[in-house]
């Protein structure tokens, strides 16, 4: 069999260490249990050779999903502000919901590892908020802001506002990933025809 080099040796240990995480927990995961996954020897200590502890390995993978999310904010999470009063609203609205939902569908392992772990690992997963989460939230208040300017209602505090659409935005893709039920169980589609309703009714937006 052909010998994997040491970097794809690396990244099947955190592919492998993220996925079981998720699943079983952090505690309930050895460090057995992630070579197995990768196809190594239960007892080989393989790990080690790439990871001083599982903690570290972690470390990494947290590392390493913040700069894929760095590459990936070149080209905005949100649509831009400037050109949002160019768009239909409704339209942009739809975009700007699925651009979130596809956030956290990309990293929802990471995701359920920081809402099930954050306790153990604060600082941690502050930073993964600080890189993902939070970066929506203002974005989100930008775009809100930018409405004001393209015919829409006169929002007093966009901060606030838009805290609060998109909070109901992302509240039904992490309730999937903790319990594996959207909110009332109901279809991602109705969900968000409902969503895009309710902002463009905050927002002022035409119908």
């Amino acid at each position: 069999m052909a010998r994997s080099t040491p970097g794809v040796t690396r990244r099947r240990l955190i592919d492998a260490a993220v996925r079981l995480f998720a699943t079983k927990g952090y505690a309930a995961t050895s460090v057995a249990d992630i070579q197995v996954a990768c196809g190594l020897t239960s007892g080989s200590g393989a790990l080690y050779k790439h990871f001083p502890s599982k903690r570290a390995l972690l470390e990494e993978a947290v590392r390493r999903h913040l700069e894929e999310v760095a590459e990936r904010s070149r080209t905005a999470l949100l649509p831009d502000p400037g050109a949002v009063a160019e768009e239909d609203g409704r339209a942009a609205l739809r975009r700007m919901a699925e651009l979130v939902w596809d956030v956290i569908e990309t990293d929802r392992d990471l995701i359920r590892i920081m809402l099930r772990e954050f306790e153990g690992f604060p600082e941690l997963f502050e930073r993964m908020w600080q890189g993902v989460l939070a970066s929506v939230y203002r974005q989100g208040a930008a775009w809100v802001a930018a409405r004001r300017g393209a015919g829409g209602r006169e929002v007093a505090d966009p901060e606030a506002t838009a805290a609060v659409l998109v909070a109901s935005l992302t509240y039904y893709p992490l309730l999937r990933v903790l319990i594996g039920h959207s909110p009332g169980d109901v279809e991602q589609e109705r969900f968000l025809a409902a969503w895009v309703d309710h902002a463009a009714t905050t927002l002022g937006l035409p119908g």
